[in-house]
Order: structure tokens, then C-alpha cells, then sequence
């Protein structure tokens, strides 16, 4: 995916000033959505967003992935976008606890949606996505199902910035918690795929009695995947992932990955767009107590996956 560019917005705007009043209360209002890494996740999520935008063409839709996966692109993009005069914007902020000024401006300025990964300290309207403590959980019960005699385990995520890297990891801390399954570390690579893998292949290479592979963010396991079958450790390594990439499905399927925790990104995409769209038009009722809009999550594994690979092939076709 490669992020829209904003540079004709400007010309666009310039055009519709010199038209008069009339031409600017026509122009389409802008629903942005911000992610925190190029993926086929976002990608999913992309199809979403244009099935919202198919019930609303009355407003522009647009998605912005960052150039570099750090909170300064993201920081760049919220800028631009708030020079646009965007009416709402849904990001999933990679550094929430250094973004709360950004988020806090656009919450000034714009509707502010948080999904994927939640910014509690900031004054978003809302957060859409993931329970990520819960997520975490389940993929704890996975890596116990994977391991039941017990064994050492690492996990790979790109930041522990995020909010929801750092739920997950709870989340399976506390499942494991008082078992007989060690976390021996957990890997970070700033969202660089290269660093990702050589993360794993450094872990298999220096802990000979490594026995669990966990990757967090959606890139992770296919780098833990693609590690593990040039170290031939299929199957004496266990492997239990989050997300859908394709590379992570093959690998349920064939064996290698024992599991993955799957989210629904297509929710993210559409219901940020929707709620949005509500929250401009005065309406707060789809808003609950806490702020949290909960999208559960699936366990894809060797019993569901063919059935689970088809649906996300449709998805992602190109529209």
C-alpha cells in the first residue's frame, strides 16, 4: 500500500476558492484513516472503509500509511491532514504516550478515532478495535495447547511503544503466569521486515532449546515463518501468530504455525467510518461508558483455516 499523496489538495482547494461560496459548500467533507504500517491487514481494513464509502459518497474516504513506522510520519500526516481541514480522522497511533499533544490537537480541530491500538490519555472520542489484554490471553492459551509439557518461549513485536504490543504481552503474561512456559524475552525491530527476521533467525541461532515463536504484529509471524523453514525447524519449533497475512495462513495450514489470533480489520475500517459520520451529525449513542468499542477476535488454526484463507482471498482481490 502506498500512502495517497497530499500534494493536490492544495490545487484543489485553490480551485474551489476560486469559484466562489457556492463551489466550497459543495466540497465533499474527509473522513481520514492513518495506520501504522503498510499490510495486508490494513489492506482488509481498506475494504471497509470503501464499503462505508459506498454507503456515504457524500463524503471522501481516505487511508494514509506512513512512509517510515514512526510516530513523527504519523505526526506529519495528522499536520497535513488538519491543514486540509479533514472532518474526522481514525488512526492507530504508534507511540501514544509521546502523541498525546498531536491527538489532542486533532481532537481540537477534527472528529478523533482511535483503532487498533487504543491513546486512553488522549482526548479521543472513541477507541474501535481489539480487547489487545485479551487478545494476548488467547494467544497465551494457544502457546499453552502448543506446549503442554512447557518449554521457552520469545516474542517479536515491531515497538512496545504501542498500547496494544504491550496488552498483548500482558495478556499472555498473564496466562502463563505459574506455568511451566518461560518467556525468555520479547524481540523488538521498529517495524523494519529485515530486522523482524533476523530477530528470529538470531533467537533460533543462540537458543538452541528455544521451543515457542510468537509474533505480535501482523508482519511478525510470516518473518518467524519464513525463518523457521530455512533453519528446517518445522515442527520442533512451535509457532502461535496474530493476524491474517497469507504467509501466516500457509503456514497454519501447513503445519508450521501452529495457530494465529485473528482480528477483524474490515470492522476497524467500516465502523470508524460509520461512527464517524454519526459523531459529525451530533449522534454520541453508539458510544459507550468506557469509550471502547470492542471488535472480538478469531482463532484461526488447522481446523478452520482453508475456509478462513478463502474469505480473506476475496477480500483482498483487487476491487
Amino acid at each position: 500500500m502506498q500512502r495517497r499523496s497530499l500534494l493536490a489538495v492544495p490545487a484543489a482547494l485553490a480551485a474551489a476558492a476560486a469559484f466562489g461560496p457556492a463551489a466550497i459548500a459543495q466540497e465533499k467533507k474527509t473522513l481520514a484513516f492513518i495506520v501504522n504500517v503498510s499490510a495486508d491487514f490494513w489492506t482488509i481494513a481498506r475494504r471497509g472503509i470503501e464499503k462505508a464509502n459506498r454507503e456515504h459518497p457524500e463524503y471522501n474516504m481516505e487511508m494514509f500509511v506512513p512512509g517510515q513506522a514512526s510516530a513523527a510520519d504519523q505526526r506529519r500526516i495528522v499536520d497535513e491532514l488538519l491543514a486540509r481541514k479533514v472532518a474526522g480522522i481514525a488512526i492507530s497511533p504508534i507511540n501514544p504516550s509521546n502523541s498525546t499533544d498531536t491527538l489532542n490537537r486533532a481532537a481540537s480541530q477534527a472528529v478523533l478515532f482511535t483503532t487498533d491500538s487504543d491513546a486512553p490519555n488522549s482526548n479521543r472520542a472513541v477507541y474501535i478495535g481489539t480487547d489487545n489484554v485479551a487478545a494476548g490471553r488467547e494467544a497465551g492459551k494457544q502457546m499453552k495447547l502448543a506446549l503442554p509439557q512447557g518449554g521457552k518461549a520469545m516474542l517479536f513485536v515491531g515497538t512496545m511503544d504501542a498500547d496494544n504490543a504491550r496488552e498483548r504481552v500482558q495478556g499472555i503474561r498473564e496466562v502463563l503466569q505459574g506455568g511451566n512456559i518461560e518467556i525468555v524475552d520479547v524481540r523488538t525491530d521498529e517495524s523494519d521486515m529485515a530486522r523482524a527476521k533476523r530477530n528470529v533467525e538470531d533467537t533460533l541461532a543462540r537458543y538452541s532449546d528455544i521451543a515457542l515463536l510468537s509474533g505480535l504484529w501482523a508482519y511478525n509471524t510470516p518473518q518467524i515463518y519464513q525463518a523457521v523453514k530455512t533453519a528446517n525447524k518445522e515442527g520442533k519449533v512451535k509457532v502461535v501468530g496474530f493476524d491474517e497475512d497469507g504467509l501466516t495462513l500457509r503456514g497454519v495450514a501447513d503445519g508450521t504455525i501452529f495457530s494465529t489470533v485473528v482480528q477483524q480489520p474490515f470492522e476497524f475500517g467500516y465502523m470508524s467510518m460509520i461512527n464517524m459520520i454519526k459523531y459529525i451529525n451530533n449522534d454520541r449513542s453508539f458510544i459507550p461508558a468506557n469509550k471502547q468499542i470492542i471488535v472480538p477476535t478469531r482463532i484461526i488454526d488447522k481446523s478452520n483455516v482453508a475456509e478462513f484463507q478463502g474469505q480473506m482471498r476475496e477480500l483482498l482481490r483487487t476491487r
